[in-house]
């Protein structure tokens, strides 16, 4: 064995795994302080505060009498609230019934049912109010596009005799204004070139552009055909099973049409041409309603042929966008979980450890903003998962909450025991079935 070869997958195995385990530490930590903190505030001691399982390697405890500790497995945390029997909550009916009155307050079954109930749904809160934090500053440090848009850059292309010039303002695409552009030429004829009216140095000028659904590659999706093939974020489709390629809309069609065959692609990349063939594959995407379709993708997506200028956005407006990105997420993956249960997408769309783990270190390849918002997004589908009804998650526990409110007392400790249990299981048994897929989908 060539032990030399092997350097560069070790190392992109390192990179992986440190990218993934720093991911789960953040957004666990955001999680379980969510629960602290807001324990700690309703008169909740908490005993012990653990990012991840198992053996001890570091361990303080604080003047409150918690233990932080940090623990050899880092796939998840928890908070050990005072009278909790273990790291899931479970109430610990021993150690209460020997507990002076005094202090019953200051544990999780002995607090009142307002305090417990915001303690548990305090870790998926923070997990939304995270994600939409983070978003909100990526929007103020990085900028929204200008508007109307003011070129920056224009991308390499091998369209010839492109007029348009960085620092121009779109005013007019083939006589139709720019906002309007997008959609009312759709069905346009896809040609080289059409005609862009800009402002340039104070004045109205003709120039020259690409159609502006350009085939471009902007994003190349995880897992996909397309990066299995080799294909790269610029690269310029020119020719698609021999038809000649001027908008992505055209290479859409063809992929469709493929039925799955090989599709031969003539791909530009920096100056030089390249020949390949890729056989798409079958995929469930979401639509705008969040209901899904199954199409052939080749698992690409197009970019403009510029890059805009951007403009400071105000802090209600990133805030806003920042809610909107965050809610989107939320109701996608609801939408994507619905689909599978009813067997209207394939079981394949749900992903396990081992995907995240290699989106989180492509993510961090890819560049800080980039994990970053990874991170924003993954802290809202945790977020999510946690509020299932399902006993262990706080979902489940806030579900044991709602019948006390509505009967006036809780489960017996017995219940909640054999409800632990198979809220456990349950778990377990989602997660393999997630592994699964990451291995033989």
């Amino acid at each position: 064995m060539d032990f030399v070869s092997l350097i560069p997958q070790f190392g992109n195995l390192i990179w992986t795994l440190a990218a993934f385990v720093l991911a789960l530490l953040v957004i666990v930590g955001v999680h379980e302080y969510g629960h602290y903190i807001v324990g700690r505030w309703s008169g909740i001691h908490a005993d012990v505060f653990s990012l991840g399982f198992g053996p001890v390697l570091f361990a303080r405890t604080d003047r409150r009498g918690t233990v932080w500790q940090i623990a050899a497995v880092p796939l998840g945390g928890y908070v050990k609230f005072c009278g909790d029997a273990n790291a899931a909550s479970a109430p610990d009916g021993d150690a209460m019934a020997n507990l002076p009155e005094e202090q019953r307050r200051t544990t999780m079954p002995g607090a009142p049912l307002w305090a417990r109930a915001a303690t548990v749904a305090a870790g998926p809160a923070f997990n939304f109010v995270f994600s939409i934090v983070v978003l909100t500053g990526l929007a103020l440090a990085t900028g929204t596009p200008s508007d109307p848009p003011r070129i920056a850059k224009i991308y390499g292309t091998p369209i010839p005799g492109i007029t348009l010039q960085p620092g121009d303002t779109l005013i007019e695409v083939d006589g139709v204004p720019f906002e309007k552009a997008p959609s009312l030429l759709d069905d346009e004829v896809p040609q080289p070139l059409i005609p862009y009216l800009v402002e340039r140095d104070g004045r109205m000028t003709q120039v020259q552009g690409p159609m502006l659904s350009t085939a471009r590659i902007g994003f190349v999706q995880f897992n996909s055909a397309a990066e299995d093939a080799g294909l790269r974020v610029g690269d310029v489709i020119m020719a698609a099973n021999g038809q000649p390629i001027w908008r992505f809309n055209e290479l859409i069609q063809i992929v469709a049409a493929s039925n799955g065959q090989p599709v031969d692609l003539q791909v530009w990349r920096d100056g030089a041409v390249m020949e390949m063939a890729i056989s798409p594959r079958r995929q469930d995407i979401l639509k705008e309603d969040r209901s899904f379709e199954t199409r052939w993708l080749l698992g690409v997506s197009s970019s403009s042929f510029f890059e805009p200028a951007t403009e400071m956005p105000g802090l209600f407006a990133a805030l806003g966008s920042a809610v909107g990105r965050t809610w989107d997420v939320a109701a996608s993956s609801v939408s994507g979980l619905y689909h599978i249960a009813a067997q209207k997408i394939s079981s394949c769309n749900m992903s396990g450890a081992i995907t995240i783990a290699k989106t989180s270190g492509k993510m961090a390849s890819s560049g800080l903003v980039d994990f970053i918002a990874f991170l924003a997004f993954l802290s809202t589908a945790i977020g999510l998962v946690n509020l299932f009804p399902i006993p262990v998650l706080d979902g489940g526990h806030l579900m044991f909450y709602a019948y006390e409110a509505v009967v006036g007392r809780g489960p017996s400790e017995k219940v909640v025991q054999v409800l632990m249990s198979v809220g456990l299981v349950i778990v377990l048994s989602i997660m393999v079935f997630a592994l699964s897929n990451d291995l033989f989908c």
